[in-house]
């Protein structure tokens, strides 16, 4: 019986996979499991842009604005997508940028991790690192950010389902099968 030799799932990985959605949604604990079970690099546009800036997203922010921001944040991530295929993590507002959306869709795949509201504020409530939170009512804020950028987010060329209690491994199983299904992976990665 001849055997054949099964290519590395990281050289099975087309385009780089770009994360998008909610805070909470699991954009960074899933996207590291993807990028460990693909063997490619798990790259966050976020932490690449405070490295660059050697500041943090909200001292960018107070120090040079939302515009200045969103700029760098484009660049970063069209550089991003430029090298070889990784698993990309994104912050949440990232996405809501057509120009951003573009080079996505050009040079990637976007898949949604849609996660409903109750699990987001369950995920978010007690902590402080979410700057777009510190209000008098943070669930009202999260609850309007949601719906405003839910719309967009449907935007995106796959989608996954966050199930409330699902593992990380299985939600990560979910996006690997989701991809599988558009093409993006070879049925054979596993």
């Amino acid at each position: 019986m001849k055997t054949t030799k099964q290519e590395p799932a990281g050289g099975a990985l087309r385009r780089t996979v770009v994360l998008v959605g909610m805070m909470g949604c699991g954009k960074t604990a899933i996207g590291r499991a993807l990028a460990a079970r693909l063997k490619v690099p798990f790259l966050d546009s976020d932490a690449e842009i405070e490295q660059a800036a050697q500041a943090t997203i909200a001292e960018i922010f107070a120090r040079d604005g939302e515009d200045f921001f969103r700029e760098r944040e484009a660049e970063v991530i069209e550089r991003l997508l430029s090298g070889p295929p990784a698993i990309l993590s994104t912050g949440g507002g990232a996405y809501l940028a057509e120009r951003n959306r573009n080079s996505i869709a050009a040079k990637g795949v976007a898949v949604w991790l849609d996660a409903p509201l109750p699990l987001l504020w369950e995920r978010v409530r007690h902590k402080d690192t979410r700057p777009l939170l510190r209000t008098p009512d943070p669930l009202a804020t999260l609850t309007e950010i949601f719906h405003q950028r839910t719309p967009i987010y449907k935007l995106a060329q796959l989608r996954v389902a966050v199930q409330s209690g699902a593992s990380i491994d299985a939600t990560t199983q979910a996006v690997i099968d989701v991809l599988k299904a558009a093409g993006d992976l070879p049925e054979n990665v596993t």
